[in-house]
């Protein structure tokens, strides 16, 4: 269920395609079985990896059958690292060779490749193919990593810190020395991964003619694929045509350079062929980038009535073995030390964020990156201060979220007229909180325990690049350009460099051009994913592409709109002002005299001596589009059921008051949100890479890693309020991570709500049932000892 009446501010009224639930016009292809994925294409060549099962050692010998096709590191001579970059934060260059090179520093990490005819023979090939490593001691965990005298991972970056970032506002000591309370967490956040419903995947086809290689891949920036690779192998990047067909879901997995897509192009050249690799759900779990293994100590101060004057953090980000490519292992330790305060109101912060390098597969961004983790311990803390000053949860956000805009952060980012403290006041309204205190009251007496919970947060989105340039990057993504041609036929193209991945992107952005120019979206065809076709862009992520990618095409739109009126003015003689754009015509206002679209367009191809030299020939315009970004919001709230005697958690129900600016499409906004919840649930209850004491992991298929199921997922409640951006020329807000961002911190703190009889808190996600019988078998032996005096036992 889901309400969009709450408007803040102008936006929508009146507007005859943005602000519609129109139909996705991706859909018809899917739903019909008619998509393009990369792993159907058929290849004369196929790949597997052989993976190394030992988390570190140096490898001594690579033994395979007598005939066997196999691919080392000692074939690709000349093939560069993939090698991140940041000029700032300390950081450390730390290269990943294409293969292991002498050493290995994660179980999954690619050793050698196996060629064959099929994928069947190369999978079982390379079960023969044996690797003999001279084990050393893992480093899994990143306190351990950074621990005096623990072995150096790699020789670049000293004490395995590959990143440092330190904030301390003026003033902070004086500050927090006059604070009445001091409320602290210590949280974590254990390991994920994105498991998008399709792995990787690639296939590289040579061309024997022009000498170039195509490569399709499952990739969420294909044109950064192109320049990478081709640096990587050291051949034209006019060479190179990378194509990202359709995409089964990406979620910041798919945004990373990886090491295969560089060895299957490289294998093309070489073998003047065609090749193709499809990587299976065990490798997924495995050797594709994880996520948001984090420990985070954060202290508030807090003044006799309960205001936060000040925070202070410690980040530390198991990032891995090595450095995810673009965004470096900075990607997450970064963003929280930058985006710790959140929604609140607060000016004094201080906060030290490190990356860790340790012998597990490298860490990427995943939908919502940091946030989900930040967000989690910032709620946490919130509610535990409401419970030090004996207040509601709900009036200790009152009394400190920002409610005056813009608003600059204790870190200098610019926060755009939004809607933190309306939200919640929606959420609260909506979720009847009285009521539930009182089914509360009642389930209690009856040895049930129910809980409720809220997480508010502040999401940046839509950030161009400035806010990449801070980081440092060497590789600074941001900008997005778009093509929006009207052919002779009177239909639209647009070609993109965003690539989207199921996002609806095609369908929104054709409303953006519909409302603009006066056609229906039906008429207008959305390129993308090509790199021969598409203009350069950075792809999808990072709650992007309908504010930039978005906002460019607005501005080319606009320009088409200028010529298509000058064009009817001089067709239909008349002003250009009184002339307006509807219904697939040009019509002069106040009279019948009109001209069909296609009539223009037709002239602007093959009637241009008409205009004289006052009109350039075709319809083709293009527009660039690079913002500082804006701030979404919401307050989610979870209602939770909990099982004391299985530490079983039911999540009852669960809503969702959502600012993301002027909403394009509904319906597609909803489904946005609706799927981050659903992977945030799986974040606070179930998802968990899980690694031993060797490095091996111990959650390689479905069964031991658990996503969501829909008997996890209880009916999502919606509420939109739109807050129109002036920092988005489309006056929109991005929302694709938001849904993610909230669950974690909204179910932890209802699953404590209801544990408050047993006197115990969980701050660790997910929050498995082993989780909180431990914690409540502590809690009962604890009371057990207190009253026999005895130290008290496992029972």
């Amino acid at each position: 269920m889901a309400d969009h009446s709450h408007t803040k501010g102008s936006g929508g009224a009146g507007m005859k395609w943005i602000g519609r639930s129109i139909r996705r016009l991706e859909d018809p292809a899917l739903v019909q079985g008619r998509g393009r994925f990369t792993g159907d294409l058929p290849a004369a060549h196929w790949v597997r990896f052989v993976r190394s099962p030992n988390a570190a050692g140096k490898i001594k010998g690579i033994s395979a059958p007598d005939g066997a096709t196999v691919i080392t590191a000692a074939d690709l001579a000349g093939v560069k690292k993939i090698t991140p970059m940041l000029h700032k934060f300390e950081y450390r260059p730390v290269g990943q060779p294409i293969l292991a090179d002498g050493e290995v520093r994660f179980v999954g990490e690619a050793v050698a490749a196996v060629v064959a005819a099929s994928e069947e023979e190369a999978e079982d090939i390379a079960d023969l193919v044996e690797i003999d490593i001279d084990d050393a001691e893992p480093l899994v965990d990143s306190r351990a990593a950074i621990a005096a005298g623990a072995r150096q991972i790699h020789a670049e970056a000293p004490a395995n810190v590959i990143l440092k970032g330190e904030v301390k506002t003026p003033g902070f000591d004086e500050v927090w020395a006059s604070a009445t309370k001091i409320v602290k967490i210590d949280a974590r956040s254990n390991r994920q991964n994105a498991t998008p419903m399709e792995a990787r995947a690639a296939h590289a086809t040579y061309d024997p003619i022009t000498g170039r290689v195509t490569l399709h891949c499952t990739t969420q920036m294909p044109h950064l694929m192109r320049t990478a690779i081709a640096d990587c192998i050291g051949m034209p990047e006019s060479d190179l045509r990378v194509i990202a067909p359709d995409v089964g879901g990406g979620f910041g997995q798919k945004m990373s350079l990886c090491t295969e897509y560089v060895l299957v192009t490289w294998l093309a050249r070489h073998l003047k062929s065609s090749v193709g690799w499809t990587e299976d759900r065990r490798e997924n779990l495995i050797a594709s980038f994880h996520s948001r293994d984090q420990y985070i100590t954060l202290e508030g101060a807090f003044d006799k009535d309960a205001k936060l004057l000040a925070l202070r953090a410690d980040v530390l980000s198991n990032v891995g073995a090595y450095s995810c490519f673009p965004t470096t292992s900075g990607v997450e330790p970064l963003m929280a030390m930058a985006e710790m305060p959140g929604p609140y109101d607060v000016q004094q912060y201080q906060c030290l964020a490190r990356g860790a390098l340790t012998n597990t597969c490298t860490m990427a961004a995943y939908r919502g990156v940091s946030r989900p983790v930040i967000t989690f311990t910032l709620e946490r803390l919130m509610d535990k201060a409401a419970k030090a000053f004996a207040i509601d949860p709900v009036d200790i956000r009152r009394k400190n979220l920002i409610a005056t805009f813009p608003y600059k952060s204790a870190t200098g980012l610019e926060y755009d007229e939004a809607s933190y403290r309306e939200t919640m006041e929606m959420a609260v309204e909506a979720i009847d909180v009285p009521a539930f205190r009182a089914r509360q009251r009642a389930a209690r007496e009856r040895g049930e325990y129910l809980g409720i919970g809220f997480a508010t947060f502040s999401e940046r989105t839509g950030y161009g690049s400035p806010a990449f340039a801070a980081r440092g990057m060497a590789i600074t993504p941001g900008w997005e350009t778009v093509h929006v041609t009207v052919d002779p036929s009177g239909f639209v193209e647009a070609r993109i460099g965003s690539s989207p991945h199921g996002q609806g992107l095609r369908t929104t952005l054709a409303q953006i051009i519909a409302e603009e120019i006066g056609v229906t979206p039906d008429m207008i065809k959305v390129v993308h994913g090509d790199t021969d076709t598409a203009p350069y862009g950075w792809g999808t992520f990072a709650s992007r592409s309908l504010v930039i990618s978005g906002g460019a095409t607005l501005i080319a739109s606009r320009k088409i709109k200028a010529k298509l009126l000058k064009i009817a003015g001089h067709m239909l003689e008349a002003a250009e002002t009184d002339i307006v754009l509807e219904d697939g015509k040009a019509k002069v206002a106040g009279t019948d005299r009109e001209v069909t679209i296609a009539a223009m367009a037709r002239e602007a191809y093959t009637q241009t001596h008409r205009f004289k030299g006052d009109i350039e020939p075709g319809l083709t315009e293009s527009g660039t589009y690079d913002p500082p970004g804006t701030f979404s919001n919401a307050c989610h709230v979870a209602i939770v059921r909990l099982d004391a005697e299985t530490g079983h958690v039911k999540v009852e129900r669960y809503l969702v008051a959502e600012d993301a600016g002027r909403i394009i499409n509904p319906m597609i906004a909803d489904g946005q949100v609706h799927g981050g919840v659903v992977q945030g649930i799986g974040n606070a209850l179930l998802e968990e890479i899980i690694y031993d004491e060797s490095g091996a992991i111990l959650t390689a298929n479905l069964a031991d890693y658990m996503p969501p199921t829909a008997h996890e997922v209880p009916p999502i409640e919606l509420h939109h309020m739109e807050t129109p951006s002036t920092q988005s020329v489309t006056r929109a807000k991005g929302l694709g991570e938001g849904g993610t961002i909230g669950p974690p911190a909204a179910i932890v703190n209802a699953i404590n709500d209801a544990l408050t009889p047993f006197d115990v808190e969980i701050d660790t996600i997910p929050a498995t049932p082993q989780r909180i019988r431990a914690l409540l078998r502590n809690a009962t032996n604890s009371a057990h000892s207190r009253e026999s005096g005895n130290p008290g036992g496992p029972i």
